[in-house]
């Protein structure tokens, strides 16, 4: 750039000193064809002698003829110059006209019209370059940048720190105010009259508002994908907005009917007969009797507990009413890549939603819709974040007694933690599922199916929405890693184990109780002296 202006501004410079050259030229020319003073002329024939006048004639004639010779050479030389100024001249402009475009944006600020646009061009392009309208190929499972979820009080973040809490009301000015200002500019939008319809429209307002997610690309913007009710049951309005790094701008405004959409929850399971009764009472009150768009797949591995497994699912099915299940059963060692699977495969219907579940999962009915909403046959994918709960007598020993299930399921960080390096839980559509070709089956026992299914979707076109959600829990239970998993699958197994039991604080509780409670003791011995 600095080189373009020194350019521009040594351009009037030049012409000039090729101006200054013809003029040095044209005096030199005059100078020449002027007559020499007295003491430089040739001595001429005296007149009375017999051959001056021819003399005469002869000097004069010769001397006309240097003055034509030398004539005609300035003139060649002063076309010359002429010439070569011309081409500089012609090569300038050219130069000019090549980068004028350029110049023109960068050095003249009047056109502001010009430069509006083409700020827009550049916004846009921000959009175009975000993971907005398409998912983009990923080479690891790190390199996903998750979505955070909130609502009108509440956000749900990832990356809590030691100061911060995976749920807490937003107190940061400038985090309150981003999310105020797209929540109105959301509601503002949807009340923007369209044209078309005649009927009254529906005010919207930020009490219609039921969640939202959004996300922070570095180098491109933030996107906000925020859901409205809409004017019926079942029915949402869906607003997409980014911020490239400027003003908020729409992308999408569409309707969203899921009042269709079922949901297929695929449950692999072998034994732990009390832990699937346990689970039946969440999916009958939550799926059956809230929800009542879905349907559950059960396969199970082996023969022990399963007529047990059986008679709870059959007693629900009379009790509430409820015929859309299906029971498979494998006599084999389980797998839970393998019962997935195979449970994804073995439906027969139309292109439906598949939730893979775990007999230890707690859901509610409003994670079955942000199932539906974040998930899109042939564009994305749901991996939800779900919250783990800790080992409930840990947590509540110092109570006279441990609270009810309901009473547990609390976000906070004595209670549990957002299980981000877990993917198992997961919502597609069956579509996507079979193109993506499935789990690993030759992956046997725990763990590592679910990272392989995961990098799978990463590698492909399909966007991969992971945030952290507050209607999904992983209820505690002992976890015992048997000898016969793998050294990986032994590592990952204690690390959740690790993981499951409690706090760090509260681990250095237990861990230093014996200090603290010889503390305690000395503090009494004190107390009794004085």
């Amino acid at each position: 750039m600095m080189l373009r202006r020194g350019f521009i501004l040594f351009l009037p410079r030049l012409v000039g000193l090729l101006v200054v050259a013809c003029c040095s030229m044209s005096i030199v020319y005059m100078l020449a064809c002027t007559p020499k003073g007295d003491n430089q002329q040739l001595a001429l024939p005296r007149v009375h002698s017999p051959t001056a006048k021819e003399g005469y004639e002869a000097i004069l004639q010769e001397r006309e003829e240097k003055h034509r010779n030398y004539i005609i050479s300035l003139k060649k030389q002063i076309a010359q110059l002429k010439a070569e100024l011309q081409g500089r001249t012609e090569q300038l402009k050219n130069m000019q006209n090549q980068y004028s475009d350029s110049l023109d944006i960068q050095l003249d600020h009047s056109k502001m019209e010009k430069a509006q646009a083409n700020l827009l061009s550049f916004l846009r392009s921000q959009v175009d370059k975000a993971e907005v309208h398409s998912g983009v190929k990923l080479s690891t499972e790190y390199a996903a940048v998750p979505f955070e979820s909130f609502t009108l009080q509440k956000v749900y973040q990832l990356e809590t720190g030691l100061t911060r809490h995976p749920e807490e009301k937003p107190v940061r000015k400038d985090k309150r105010d981003e999310l105020i200002e797209v929540i109105e500019l959301a509601v503002g939008s949807l009340n923007k009259p369209d044209g078309v319809s005649k009927a009254k429209p529906h005010v919207y307002t930020a009490s219609d508002f039921v969640e939202g997610i959004y996300r922070t690309e570095k180098n491109k913007g933030t996107l906000y994908e925020l859901t409205f009710k809409g004017d019926a049951k079942h029915q949402f309005k869906k607003i997409v907005l980014f911020r490239p790094f400027g003003p908020v701008m729409k992308v999408k405004n569409e309707n969203v009917n899921m009042a269709d959409t079922l949901i297929n929850v695929i449950v692999p399971l072998a034994k732990r007969a009390s832990k699937f009764r346990q689970f039946m009472q969440n999916f009958r009150e939550m799926g059956i009797q809230q929800d009542g768009r879905i349907h559950l797949t059960v396969v199970y591995f082996g023969k022990e507990q399963m007529n047990e497994v059986k008679s709870i699912l059959e007693n629900t099915s009379k009790s509430a009413n409820f015929k859309n299940f299906t029971f498979i059963q494998l006599n084999e060692e389980f797998s839970r890549g393998k019962g997935l699977d195979v449970g994804a495969r073995f439906w027969k219907g139309n292109n439906v939603v598949l939730f893979f579940c775990d007999v230890d999962i707690y859901f509610t009915a409003e994670f079955l819709n942000s199932c539906r909403l974040n998930t899109q046959p042939g564009k994305k994918v749901f991996y939800p974040v779900l919250f783990s709960q800790y080992n409930p007598s840990i947590i509540y020993g110092h109570h006279d007694s441990i609270p009810s299930l309901e009473q547990q399921l609390i976000i906070k960080k004595e209670t549990g933690f957002w299980r981000d390096f877990g993917f198992g839980m997961t919502c597609q559509y069956r579509s996507d599922f079979i193109n993506i070709g499935g789990f690993d089956l030759d992956i046997k026992g725990w763990g590592g199916e679910d990272v392989h299914l995961y990098r799978k979707y990463l590698h492909s076109n399909l966007m991969v929405i992971r945030t952290p959600v507050r209607g999904l829990f992983h209820l505690w239970h002992e976890k015992q890693c048997l000898d016969e998993l793998t050294p990986e699958q032994y590592k990952m197994c204690m690390q959740s184990k690790a993981m499951n039991e409690a706090s760090h604080g509260q681990l250095g509780m237990l861990i230093f109780k014996q200090e603290i409670e010889t503390h305690l003791q000395r503090q009494k011995l004190s107390s009794k002296k004085t």
